[in-house]
């Protein structure tokens, strides 16, 4: 009579991994949702865990270098140095001062954020994580002494986090759908620097949320560089076109100076979003930015 060895049977004995700890799940198209979800439900506990209420939300160019490296950079070019190098160089050197008004504008914001008297955290300066002048606002603010955000994202290349974010509010998405929810969902306002394709995707697609309407809140828009913006972007012929009306400008404010921006958002601010308002009935103190549902 043959024996059956019931306990050499290694397959009978290993449990089936939990579905939310199966990697081959977890990374599959049928996962996707619950990785969507993710990144809304963690970044909204974390938030929460720091007493994070509202943003401020800077935008610009990823290649712009503080004005000692762009300089450094210069310096060590040599006479071999072709033409078109140097001229990147010099471009650099001239661009770096965005960098430095963004470091001045965010240490501003943030010192006067601090000694607002509140619950939670307010107006904390939120950038996208990387270098350029998204570094700048994260340094300026931490310089300020205030917790910064980078709200990165996973790219093939470049894009590693800056050194001036704060860690615990360091966050990485995959998807860029959710990183923008997160840019806009708890902004009050943004500050648009100098900057490519990434700076003005984001800058339109705020000043369609306000056009339209589809904010409860009011988010006010700062462009700053005139000069640059200007040979950019012609309004006006918008306006002409009838594409946009003449109000529509109202959405934004240029400005040149770090001081100029900063009172431009620390009145709007105060006017919109500190100034007592009367509550209605059974209406809590916001944990997060009100936004329409």
């Amino acid at each position: 009579m043959k024996k059956t060895d019931t306990n050499n049977d290694k397959g009978h004995d290993q449990r089936a991994p939990l579905s939310y700890e199966n990697p081959l799940f977890l990374n599959s198209p049928d996962g996707r949702i619950l990785r969507i979800m993710s990144e809304y439900v963690e970044p909204f506990a974390r938030f929460r865990r720091e007493q994070i209420q509202d943003t401020v939300v800077f935008f610009g160019s990823a290649r712009f270098p503080c004005l000692v490296d762009a300089n450094t950079a210069m310096e060590k070019a040599s006479l071999s140095t072709d033409d078109s190098d140097r001229k990147q160089l010099q471009a650099g050197v001239e661009m770096a001062r965005y960098y430095e008004d963004a470091r001045k504008m965010a240490f501003l914001l943030s010192e006067w954020a601090a000694h607002i008297p509140a619950r939670r955290r307010r107006f904390v300066v939120t950038t996208g994580g990387g270098p350029g002048i998204m570094e700048a606002a994260n340094r300026g603010a931490r310089e300020a002494g205030s917790k910064t955000i980078g709200l990165n994202i996973r790219l093939p290349f470049e894009q590693s986090p800056n050194p001036y974010i704060t860690p615990s509010l360091n966050f990485e998405f995959h998807y860029f759908f959710m990183r923008k929810f997160w840019f806009a969902y708890l902004a009050k306002a943004l500050v648009i620097f100098p900057g490519g394709f990434g700076t003005l995707d984001e800058l339109f697609e705020i000043l369609t949320l306000a056009q339209t309407r589809k904010l409860a809140k009011r988010i006010l828009v700062v462009i700053y560089g005139r000069q640059y913006w200007e040979k950019l972007i012609n309004f006006q012929t918008m306006i002409d076109a009838g594409a946009i009306s003449a109000e529509d400008l109202e959405l934004f404010k240029i400005v040149d100076t770090p001081e100029e921006g900063y009172e431009f958002l620390r009145e709007g601010l105060t006017k919109y979003h500190l100034e007592e308002r009367p509550r209605r009935v059974g209406e809590a103190v916001p944990e997060i930015a009100k936004t329409n549902p």
